[in-house]
């Protein structure tokens, strides 16, 4: 998994570069890509993903729906479709954008691209990745949040959705 190479950009997505992932973990000036996908169900409730304890960011925590990094050469809708099958065995569900951020920390900086999509499953869950899966309405959501229950990321990416993404996923959730 070191040997993973991720493309370098710019706060605004400009490729610099390609760098090693053991780079790029642990140095913040490196920004990279990755993309985000937020699966809510027909009632509206948001399918959130348990990180699996060998992973080395975040172990055992919950966290959005589909995570991963771009491909050395990928678009982002690319790459959250790949994700998207990698890790729950989806194809076909159509992914609406929702909008982009720059996440970082002590560790690392991502520039994630959002999506979203309306699935009630069934998912196949990739084991080395995940440890369990489950939808989440957004009350039980809120009722966990800031007890390290999720991950950091997901905490901001969910708050961020309430003021960004909640109105596009009430027009999917009523067929506009």
């Amino acid at each position: 998994m070191n040997d993973e190479l991720f493309e370098i950009v710019d706060e605004s997505g400009k490729v610099l570069g390609v760098r090693p992932r053991r780079e790029c973990h642990g140095n913040p000036a490196l920004i990279h890509q990755a993309v985000h996908l937020l699966v809510f169900n027909r009632r509206g409730a948001l399918f959130l993903q348990k990180r699996a304890k060998t992973k080395d960011v975040q172990p055992g925590r919950w966290d959005s729906s589909v995570g991963g990094h771009m491909q050395p050469g990928e678009t982002p809708l690319q790459g959250v479709l790949r994700e998207t099958e990698e890790e729950l065995g989806l194809r076909g569900t159509p992914v609406h954008f929702v909008y982009q951020y720059l996440w970082r920390n002590a560790r690392e900086a991502e520039l994630i691209r959002t999506y979203l999509a309306l699935s009630d499953g069934p998912f196949v869950l990739q084991a080395s990745e995940i440890d369990e899966g489950h939808f989440w309405s957004p009350a039980e959501i809120v009722a966990h949040l800031g007890k390290d229950c999720f991950t950091p990321n997901f905490e901001f990416e969910f708050q961020k959705f309430q003021t960004e993404g909640a109105a596009q996923l009430r027009a999917l959730l009523s067929g506009r």
